[in-house]
């Protein structure tokens, strides 16, 4: 259900304005009434990249009224071809002027408040106080746990994403949302932050421009959806693209005293790129977390869950020069089946292959989820090693599908 709306209204709108967002205000859910809040609202955006270009612009676009616009860096050549609110003509020249110069383009009356600062943990509060919310568009895991705290203790909402190569995770954060709503942080999601070096960035593993772009889209819409109280936000739940294969997967985020802690460390949910932790714990709804669990290896989740299978029909077994060639040939259509990915969604985020499908084991042994995948496909089963994998082929085997496993899970595949 929607949130009460976060901003009052503001003044009544010019004609200009009227006639610019004409579109917006005929949208029943939102109105002359949601535009007016819309343009009393202040956006804070950390990021003038990849996400935080196509986020301004589209705010900016909707009529938000002021735009705080945080970014430390300058405009490269390789920004281009997914950072859309600069040009060639921008290079070597502050993000912050740059994307200023092209959202008043857009909206000539929109207040644009540059913040030419890297955002630290001393500036944090002073940077994102007076916000009414947050976009958190950086690539950098110690800014994002800065990010978190930060608004914590504000207590403001946060528009998260996330992006490499063809993947992409979006959510809300929220320390203190209204009554009936659980907090979610990102320290709910991913209590540990990763290890410095150990998750790769779009300048080491690559983005797809256009993600960055659908990605920002969505943040966009978010941060209107909480400014004037309408729809359902993405507080409690994240929502993981597939760009690859074209699949949106929504997993819940349940946080409370007694929530389960998820297991791992964030690392995949950037895919790009302190004050106190939280006290509650969290995790994905059906992930199998649990409560304390500490950091595991993926391969100690496929040991214990190696004596769990039980023998039953019998599947094939894929190699991984095997599973490349066929993943060749199916992005040229000469060969069809699913990719199904059965670990769980914190080791999904940290690594996988690309054109998987992510059911969790848990849920893969269900009705539900066997019904998510097709009677009449061919089903290639994937893990850390192996064991998850065949005890998830064995339950589908038994249900009539043709089920291979990939031999040494994605620990071989990723040493092909």
């Amino acid at each position: 259900m929607p949130l009460p709306p976060l901003v009052e209204p503001g003044p009544a709108l010019s004609r200009a304005e009227t006639d610019r967002l004409s579109r917006h205000i005929l949208l029943p859910q939102l109105g002359e009434l949601g535009q007016r809040r819309l343009r009393n609202a202040t956006i804070a955006v950390i990021g003038a990249g990849g996400l935080g270009s196509p986020a301004l612009m589209y705010l900016a676009a909707a009529g938000i009224g002021t735009l705080r616009i945080i970014d430390h860096d300058v405009v490269e050549r390789s920004n281009l071809h997914r950072q859309i609110a600069h040009g060639v003509s921008d290079l070597g020249r502050p993000k912050v002027d740059s994307a200023a110069a092209t959202l008043w383009e857009l909206a000539p009356d929109l207040t644009v408040d540059k913040r030419p600062e890297r955002l630290t943990a001393e500036n944090a509060d002073a940077l994102l106080r007076g916000a009414d919310v947050v976009l958190d568009g950086t690539d950098t895991f110690a800014t994002r746990y800065v990010v978190d705290d930060a608004c914590a203790r504000l207590g403001l909402p946060v528009v998260w994403g996330s992006v490499l190569q063809f993947d992409a995770q979006v959510s809300v954060f929220w320390s203190a949302p209204p009554p009936g709503r659980d907090p979610v942080r990102l320290r709910t999601l991913f209590p540990n932050e990763p290890a410095p070096g150990s998750v790769p960035s779009c300048a080491e593993a690559g983005v797809l421009g256009a993600l960055c772009g659908q990605v920002g889209a969505v943040m966009a819409h978010e941060a209107i959806k909480l400014i004037a109280g309408i729809g359902e936000p993405l507080l409690g739940r994240v929502l993981v693209l597939d760009a690859l294969n074209a699949r949106w997967t929504e997993l819940p985020l349940r946080s409370g005293p007694d929530a389960p802690r998820p297991a791992g460390s964030p690392a995949a949910v950037a895919r790009t790129g302190s004050a106190a932790p939280s006290a509650r714990g969290g995790h994905l709804v059906g992930s199998g977390s649990q409560t304390g669990q500490k950091p595991a290896l993926d391969v100690a989740n496929d040991q214990k869950a190696a004596g769990d299978a039980s023998a039953g029909p019998r599947f094939g077994r894929v190699s991984p020069a095997e599973l490349d060639r066929r993943l060749t040939e199916r992005r040229h259509r000469r060969d069809d089946f699913i990719l199904l990915d059965v670990r769980e969604p914190n080791e999904y985020m940290q690594r996988s292959i690309p054109g998987g499908r992510l059911i969790p084991l848990a849920q893969a042994l269900t009705e539900s989820g066997r019904a998510q995948i097709p009677a009449d496909a061919e089903v290639i089963v994937y893990c850390a090693v192996g064991p998850r994998a065949e005890h998830a082929a064995t339950d589908l085997a038994s249900h009539g599908y043709t089920v291979s496993v990939l031999e040494g899970g994605i620990t071989a595949w990723e040493s092909r």
